[in-house]
C-alpha cells in the first residue's frame, strides 16, 4: 500500500490500480470497478466479458503509463489451471466462479506495469516467468525493536523489555503492530502486556496454536501470534461487547470490502427477533456502532476499505477469530446471523440492483459457504439469497453458477414451502429459464409447463406469477420452431396484461415484443414491424431511451427496418 501511494506521489501521470486477488470474485469485482470508474466502453454490456475490455484498454498505445498491484495472489489454481487451457471463454460464461483462466486477463505491455503479492512462491513464478522476484523475509530483531519504539514513542518503553517482546512475537510486523495498539489503548507497560501473556489461558493457547487445515488456516505462521491476539480478544470481550459482537459478526462474511450496511442493519432494532449469542440485543445506535468499530481498528483487527463505506479484516485475524468462536459454542449461531444479514440485503439481480448485486457477492459465497443450520428462520434466509445470486448470474449470462445456486434454492424451498409455494415456483422458473438459456428444451418445457399448470391452479390466469411461466413457457416453444404454440401463450399473455396492467406496463410492453419476435420467426413482417414500433415508442416514454429494455427494441427495430 506504501509502495502505491509512493508511486501516486512520485510519478503523478502513472495511473494505479489495486487489485484484490485473493479469489475469482475479489478479482472480477475489482477489475468490473476499474471499468466502471474510467467508463471503459462496452462494460456495462450484461453479456460482456469485463476483465478483457479492461485488458484490451491497458494495453492500448494510446494509454499512459500505469502500475497494477494484483494484491494477496496466494493460490496458483485462480490463474492456471493444471491443464494449462489457454483458450478464452466467451462472454456469457461462468466467469466468476471459475478457477484456471485469469491469467489470460493480466495485460502486457511497454507503458505497463505489474506488481504482485503473494506468500505462494509458485504463484509468484508463474505470474512473473520467474523474473523479479524481491522476497520479502521477517523483520530482524534492530527492525522490530525500532518499529516499537515508534509507536510506543511517547511511552518511553525499556529496550530490554521491547526485545524480550519483539522475541517472543517472533518479530511479525502484524503481531507487533497488533500489541502496541493492545498497549497503548490500555495505557499499560510492555512488562504488564508480556505478564499478561504468561498468564493466558494455556487451554486456548493450544488449541489456537494448532493448525487450522479445517478453516484454511497457513500452517507457516507462527502460534505466538494466536497468543497476541487471544488477549486482545478477551480484553475486547470483557470491556467492549458492541466490538466483540461486531468481530465476531464480521469473522463470517468475506474478510474483504465488508460493507458497513451489513452492520448498521444488523445493529438496527428488529421487534420479536431471536437474541445474539451472548444473550444480550444487538440494538445500537449510529454512535455506538462507529465507537465499536473505532475500536477495532485501534487493535488493528478492522481497516478501512476501498471506500469509507466498507472495512477489511486481516485474514488471519478472521480466522483465529472463527476458531475461537468454535471452542466458544457460538460460532454456527454467528455464521447464522452472518447469513440473515447477508440474505435480507442481497436485492434481487435486476438490472438497477446489478451494482449492490456485485458488491455483495463475494460476501454471498462466503455464508453460503458455512454449514447449514436446522433453524426454520436461517433455511428461509439460505434458500432466499440462494434464489437472488441465482437470479443475478441468471441476468449476467453465467448460466452454470446460476444453475448451480438455483438447484439448491428450490430444493430448499420446496422443503420449506412445499412444491406449490410462490418462492417455490419462482425459483422453478428461474431454474427452466437457465436450462433454456442452456439450449437444454426438454428440460425447460417441462419445468415451465408444471410452474404454469401449478400456478393456474393456485393463483389463477390473472396472476403475474402465472402470466410469467406462460410467457417463458412461449419463449421456450419460439426457440425451438413451435411458432404456432409459441403464439397462442404470447397472445394470451399480452391480452392479460392489457386488462390487468394496461399497455404501457413494462411488463405489458414485455409481451408485446416477445409477440413481434414470433411474428418475425413466421414471416409476418408487417405485423411484427408495427408491434415492435409501438413497444419502442412507449418505451422511450415509460422507462427511458437508456433503459435496456428499450435499448434493446430500438436495436430490433433499426435491424428490421434496414433489411
Amino acid at each position: 500500500m506504501a509502495y502505491a501511494y509512493w508511486v501516486h506521489e512520485k510519478f503523478p501521470e502513472v495511473s494505479v490500480f489495486w487489485v484484490h486477488a485473493s479469489s475469482p470474485e475479489r478479482f472480477y469485482q475489482s477489475i468490473s470497478q476499474i471499468a466502471q470508474n474510467c467508463h471503459v466502453r462496452g462494460h456495462d454490456d450484461p453479456k460482456a466479458d469485463v476483465p478483457q475490455l479492461v485488458k484490451a484498454w491497458l494495453a492500448r498505445d494510446d494509454h499512459g503509463a500505469w502500475l497494477m498491484i494484483l494484491d494477496n495472489a496466494d493460490d496458483t489454481e485462480i490463474f492456471f489451471s493444471s491443464s494449462e487451457v489457454t483458450s478464452p471463454k466467451p462472454a456469457g460464461t461462468d466467469r466468476i466462479a471459475s478457477k484456471g483462466n485469469l491469467a489470460r486477463y493480466i495485460p502486457e505491455c511497454s507503458h505497463g506495469s505489474i506488481l504482485v503479492t503473494t506468500k505462494n512462491k509458485e504463484t509468484a513464478v508463474r505470474l512473473t516467468r520467474g523474473r523479479g522476484i524481491l522476497k520479502v523475509g521477517h523483520m530482524d530483531p534492530a527492525e522490530s525493536r525500532k518499529l516499537m519504539q515508534e509507536i510506543l514513542e511517547d511511552d518511553g518503553p525499556n529496550p530490554d523489555h521491547l526485545d524480550i517482546l519483539t522475541a517472543r512475537l517472533e518479530y511479525l510486523p502484524l503481531a507487533l503492530v497488533q500489541s502496541a495498539a493492545f498497549i497503548q489503548e490500555r495505557s499499560m507497560t510492555v512488562a504488564r502486556y508480556l505478564h499478561l501473556l504468561d498468564q493466558s489461558d494455556s487451554t486456548l493457547v493450544e488449541l489456537l496454536s494448532e493448525p487450522f487445515e479445517a478453516v484454511g488456516r497457513d500452517s507457516s505462521i507462527p502460534n505466538a501470534v494466536t497468543a497476541t491476539w487471544m488477549v486482545s480478544f478477551k480484553q475486547i470481550r470483557e470491556q467492549y461487547p458492541n466490538a466483540s459482537d461486531l468481530l465476531s459478526l464480521m469473522s463470517f462474511f468475506d474478510r474483504q470490502g465488508i460493507p458497513k450496511a451489513f452492520l448498521s442493519h444488523w445493529t438496527a432494532p428488529k421487534d420479536g427477533q431471536d437474541r445474539v449469542p451472548r444473550g444480550e440485543d444487538h440494538a445500537m445506535g449510529i454512535l455506538e456502532l462507529e465507537k465499536a468499530l473505532g475500536v477495532l481498528k485501534g487493535f488493528s483487527f478492522v481497516s478501512e476499505g476501498t471506500t469509507d463505506e466498507n472495512l477489511n479484516m486481516h485474514r488471519l485475524v478472521q480466522l483465529v477469530m472463527r476458531k475461537w468462536l468454535i471452542r466458544q459454542g457460538t460460532s454456527g449461531a454467528w455464521a447464522g446471523q452472518a447469513l440473515t444479514t447477508v440474505s435480507e440485503l442481497y436485492p434481487p439481480g435486476s438490472y438497477v440492483n446489478w451494482k449492490v448485486c456485485e458488491d455483495y457477492l463475494p460476501h454471498a459465497y462466503v455464508v453460503l459457504s458455512h454449514e447449514d443450520s436446522s433453524s426454520p428462520a436461517e433455511a428461509i434466509a439460505r434458500g432466499s439469497l440462494l434464489h437472488n445470486t441465482a437470479l443475478f448470474m441468471l441476468y449476467r449470462g453465467q448460466w452454470n453458477k446460476a444453475e448451480e445456486l438455483q438447484v439448491q434454492a428450490v430444493a430448499m424451498r420446496r422443503s420449506m414451502f412445499g412444491g406449490e409455494h410462490p418462492s417455490t415456483l419462482t425459483s422453478m422458473a428461474n431454474l427452466a429459464s437457465t436450462y433454456r438459456n442452456q439450449g437444454r428444451w426438454t428440460e425447460a418445457e417441462e419445468l415451465f409447463v408444471q410452474v404454469m399448470e401449478t400456478s393456474l391452479r393456485v393463483v389463477g390466469e390473472e396472476h403475474p406469477d402465472t402470466l410469467t411461466s406462460m410467457a417463458n413457457l412461449a419463449s421456450t416453444y419460439r426457440n425451438q420452431g413451435r411458432w404456432t404454440e409459441a403464439e397462442k401463450l404470447d397472445v394470451q399473455v399480452m391480452e392479460t396484461r392489457k386488462r390487468v396492467l394496461g399497455e404501457e406496463h413494462p411488463d405489458t410492453l414485455t409481451s408485446m415484443n416477445n409477440l413481434a419476435w414470433t411474428l418475425k420467426s413466421q414471416g409476418r413482417d408487417d405485423e411484427a414491424l408495427e408491434l415492435i414500433t409501438v413497444v419502442v415508442q412507449l418505451s422511450r416514454q415509460k422507462l427511458g431511451a437508456n433503459h435496456p429494455n428499450t435499448m434493446a427494441s430500438t436495436a430490433t427495430l433499426t435491424a428490421w427496418t434496414q433489411k
